[in-house]
């Protein structure tokens, strides 16, 4: 079940999630500024992990932008979450990796911060999540250096993004097939001009059964005697796993705003299947670009007496329900990405995650011989 070639995107097989269109590159890099680089780690047999970076404008190591986030599930990890709750913002790039190279991405983006901005009295305190890749990796190798980070924040460009088995999401598995990384974009205009949000997503959460794609049980229809589910350690629990969300928009959202959007992101998990199991960190990150001029963080009093007042955009409410509308899509089609761009990995012990078939999805979905 191995494919080769260019990896294929969900829109290439006639899968359409919701009304709103796309962006150009149907990516989170569709926001401007934003930009996504991969370090991807392989060795024969045993290694099938790296390193994921969004930088959300290239001045985001100086000049804050507003966030908020999102527990569906807490058994997980994501860096940084408790200042971004304090202070509604966020103050650096983020990191995905596996769980056990958390610390090494996040000393990473600190070094990274002291190259951009020199040294000084400010503080660092970089936002990086993980998913668990240890079914598929030699996880307690701790194959992510800080090495990998600068080349995946040297790499890190706008345009199309690289989807399934590169980066943080190498050595990950979704809803019993080969997951990885994915990412969707919607826009919509408004009076005042073009909004677009964008997502990216670590996928590696879900159980087979449970999966469901525009409302058709694709996990039942497609069970483990047409497609297998990788054989799991006896006390691992079904579902157990993880799920990164990270949405970026460029509408003028205020930080509570962004708190709820990223909160909506978490009802896409669940159209498709995810139910935020017991072992599975399911937490979703939003920013915004909307209002930038954010001052920096320094313990310098020139900053306040310059500064006293910041000049800030908001969306009007009544416009929320649509941008709700265009994360959940934006989502949901992230996650189909990834599990379309997905290629069949074995790792240690001869493991498994057999890739989503391409045929047997169409038929699922009522598209083949369309």
């Amino acid at each position: 079940m191995k494919r080769t070639g260019q990896p294929t995107r969900a829109r290439d097989l006639g899968v359409v999630i919701g009304e709103h269109p796309t962006g150009p590159h149907n990516a989170i890099t569709d926001v401007a500024g934003v930009r996504v680089g991969h370090t991807t780690i392989q060795q024969p047999g045993c290694v099938n992990t790296g390193v994921t970076v969004i930088v959300p404008h290239s001045d985001i190591w100086t000049e804050p932008v507003f966030a908020g986030a999102h527990r569906l599930n807490g058994s997980g990890e994501l860096t940084g979450l408790e200042w971004v709750r304090e202070s509604g913002e966020l103050t650096t790039a983020i990191g995905l990796t596996n769980t056990h190279n958390v610390g090494v991405v996040r000393d990473a983006l600190v070094d990274a911060q002291v190259q951009a901005r020199g040294e000084g009295l400010y503080w660092s305190l970089p936002v990086v999540g993980e998913t668990y890749d240890g079914l598929l990796n030699d996880i307690n190798g701790h194959h992510v250096r800080a090495e990998h980070v600068h080349a995946a924040l040297a790499a890190a460009a706008d345009g199309p993004v690289a989807e399934g088995n590169v980066g943080g999401g190498t050595g990950m598995i979704c809803h019993g097939f080969k997951g990885g990384v994915g990412t969707a974009s919607r826009v919509t205009d408004t009076a005042t001009g073009r909004y677009t949000v964008g997502t990216l997503v670590q996928a590696n959460h879900g159980r087979r059964e449970r999966l469901r794609i525009n409302g058709i049980p694709v996990g039942e229809l497609i069970g483990p005697d047409q497609v297998p589910v990788p054989d799991m350690p006896r006390a691992y629990e079904p579902g157990s796993g993880s799920i990164i969300v990270i949405v970026a928009t460029d509408a003028p959202l205020l930080p509570h705003q962004c708190t709820r959007l990223a909160q909506r992101a978490a009802l896409a998990v669940g159209v498709l299947g995810g139910t935020g199991e017991q072992y599975s960190g399911d937490l979703m990150l939003a920013f915004a670009t909307g209002n930038r001029g954010i001052p920096p963080y320094a313990w310098d009093e020139d900053v306040d007496t310059e500064r006293p007042e910041v000049e800030l955009r908001m969306v009007a409410p009544q416009l929320m329900t649509r941008l709700f509308d265009l994360v959940i899509e934006a989502t949901e089609e992230a996650i189909v990405n990834a599990l379309v761009a997905a290629q069949t990995l074995t790792g240690p012990d001869g493991r498994t995650a057999h890739a989503l078939d391409h045929k047997l999805f169409r038929s699922a979905l009522l598209l083949e011989g369309q």
